[in-house]
């Protein structure tokens, strides 16, 4: 058991029997009245994120979980398939439990989320940035750069992304995963 002063970020908790983890949280103590917590709670299952509040000194079941460190190996109709990498002990998850599948590189260093008590695989969580190659762009006009004018390219992964218009087929950019976010091109 844990009471709201126990709260942080990425804290995974039992909530509405579900588990859900606390994307953001704030102490608020108003000038009249008791204080309490406003949070933003992560569905783990479905992912639904949630506005909640909180008495202050509320008591809440904390999850133990657990990240692990895996390597993504390939995939097939069945699903996806990770290695560990210290036991080298394989698994299989399906799509909806990764975060962002569209961004998913063989050979990507991941964390998979495992409730410690039950060994269900929450999550699959990708690295924050991510190193891609541009395989379509529609060629940008030269001269057209007075404005922050974006236009959308393939990656190699096959996800779409707004990048800006110098960007060719075959550069290489970084990409925030969360965000679907161009973040700069990467000398080669």
């Amino acid at each position: 058991m844990a009471s709201t002063a126990d709260f942080r970020n990425g804290l995974v908790i039992e909530f509405n029997n579900d588990l859900y983890t606390i994307v953001q949280f704030q102490h608020v103590k108003p000038g009249k009245g008791p204080a309490f917590v406003r949070t933003k709670l992560k569905n783990i299952k479905s992912g639904r994120v949630l506005d909640n509040t909180f008495s202050s000194g509320t008591k809440v079941n904390v999850a133990r979980v657990e990240r692990r460190p895996y390597k993504y190996l390939y995939k097939d109709d069945m699903g996806y398939y990770f290695m560990h990498l210290e036991t080298y002990e394989q698994i299989h998850v399906e799509e909806h439990v990764i975060d962002y599948p569209e961004f998913l590189l063989d050979d990507t260093n991941v964390e998979v989320v495992v409730h410690a008590d039950t060994e269900n695989i929450l999550s699959v969580e990708l690295p924050q940035f991510a190193v891609l190659e541009v395989i379509y762009s529609e060629p940008g006009l030269r001269g057209d750069t007075a404005t922050n004018t974006l236009k959308q390219v393939k990656v190699q992964t096959g996800a779409s992304i707004m990048v800006p218009l110098f960007i060719n087929t075959g550069d290489k950019i970084r990409v925030d995963i969360a965000n679907k976010a161009y973040i700069e091109r990467v000398k080669s």
